[in-house]
């Protein structure tokens, strides 16, 4: 078996990354019409059209490294997202779906700031420089989407859940 290296690790996980950003592209329209909450609503679609400008970035890193830009199945968001689908079928119609809507893109958010730190870290070691500007600007995005979602959900729609309750 040949060694791996970092450069592999890089690849597998920005094909990982690539999936995962291609299956929340799909899924935010679908929160976006169970969410009641109109700044969530907003919110969703506002990260949809960030989302797609990523896959874009994304694509642009793929070509850095001279790959074709490809996903590799990655069960970690297959599994976030179907607990968000569970929460949309499970809570619609109760004053809790939002809340639970707002979780659940935060756990989409937790695991893509992960990702991209990560990968941003290494695009460094590896000395790619334009890749690196390229991750830190979708990082910076994720860590922005996220702390509109805490303020969302510290400022309006945890209350609204509790208060209905």
């Amino acid at each position: 078996m040949a060694d791996k290296t970092l450069e592999d690790l890089f690849y597998e996980t920005l094909k990982d990354i690539y999936y995962a950003e291609r299956k929340i592209s799909k899924a935010l329209p679908k929160m976006a019409r169970g969410a009641t909450d109109e700044k969530l609503k907003q919110a969703f679609l506002k990260h949809k059209e960030e989302t797609d400008g990523q896959i874009e970035r994304l694509q642009q890193v793929f070509e850095i490294i001279g790959k074709r830009a490809r996903g590799k199945t990655c069960p970690a968001i297959d599994g976030i997202i179907e607990e968000g689908e569970e929460i949309l079928d499970d809570f619609k119609g109760t004053p809790a779906l939002d809340a639970g809507l707002l979780a659940a893109a935060q756990a989409v958010e937790h695991y893509e700031i992960s990702r991209y730190g990560t990968l941003r870290a290494w695009a460094g070691q590896l000395g790619l420089k334009d890749a690196v500007s390229l991750l830190e600007e979708t990082l910076a995005e994720e860590t922005k989407t996220d702390e509109t979602l805490t303020k969302l959900a510290e400022t309006a729609v945890n209350n609204a859940a509790r208060k209905a309750a």
